[in-house]
């Protein structure tokens, strides 16, 4: 696959204003709820604490059939709006999630997800200004890494970022996957 950003993209710093960042809240205690949803990147593994997202999970790229522990409940019910946000975004109609979220991370990541929410749609950001962004400049590498790990993908837009060269980079659902998202936003927003 070809990994050079084959899109009319900005590339390098994010032209301002950013966003205001996503808020984030604790997850709530009690059982973990799941529900799949279908999508165009295939089956989506939505779970939170019944008011809150807490994941929004591509299909593992090994085709190895995915499980979900034991303990967690299947209840669509409390997905019902982010199911349908989710279908907006991949119908090109919405821009911006309007969710709760409650990502389980550590403090460092938090503030990782956070800033990519930032990231305005359509628009890209690479490493390396993220970290600068959040004050660490030379930890762009950390950054990838809580990048990589990004529990909420679609909704918090990891998939925004890229190489400081303009291609393709890490993402934990593939790198088709990221090209799709990033070409779907380049349509919805006329580019």
């Amino acid at each position: 696959m070809n990994t050079e950003l084959p899109l009319d993209l900005p590339q390098g710093p994010v032209a301002p204003p950013r966003r205001t960042a996503t808020p984030f809240r604790e997850p709530l205690p009690g059982p973990t709820r799941y529900t799949t949803v279908d999508s165009p990147l295939g089956e989506l593994l939505l779970h939170g604490d019944g008011e809150a997202l807490g994941g929004v999970l591509t299909p593992p790229r090994d085709g190895v059939e995915r499980s979900v522990p034991q303990d967690w409940v299947a209840e669509s019910k409390p997905f019902t709006e982010a199911a349908r946000q989710l279908a907006a975004y991949f119908a090109g109609e919405l821009r911006e999630f309007d969710l709760p979220l409650a990502p389980a991370g550590t403090p460092w990541q938090l503030r990782v997800w956070r800033a990519l929410t930032t990231i305005p749609y359509g628009e890209t950001a690479g490493y390396g200004q993220l970290a600068g962004e959040l004050g660490k400049p030379t930890a762009s590498r950390a950054v990838g890494t809580a990048n990589g790990r990004n529990p909420i993908s679609v909704i918090v837009p990891c998939h925004r970022v890229i190489g400081a060269n303009g291609s393709l980079t890490g993402y934990a659902g593939g790198l088709e996957r990221k090209e799709y998202l990033l070409t779907l936003e380049r349509a919805g927003r006329g580019g």
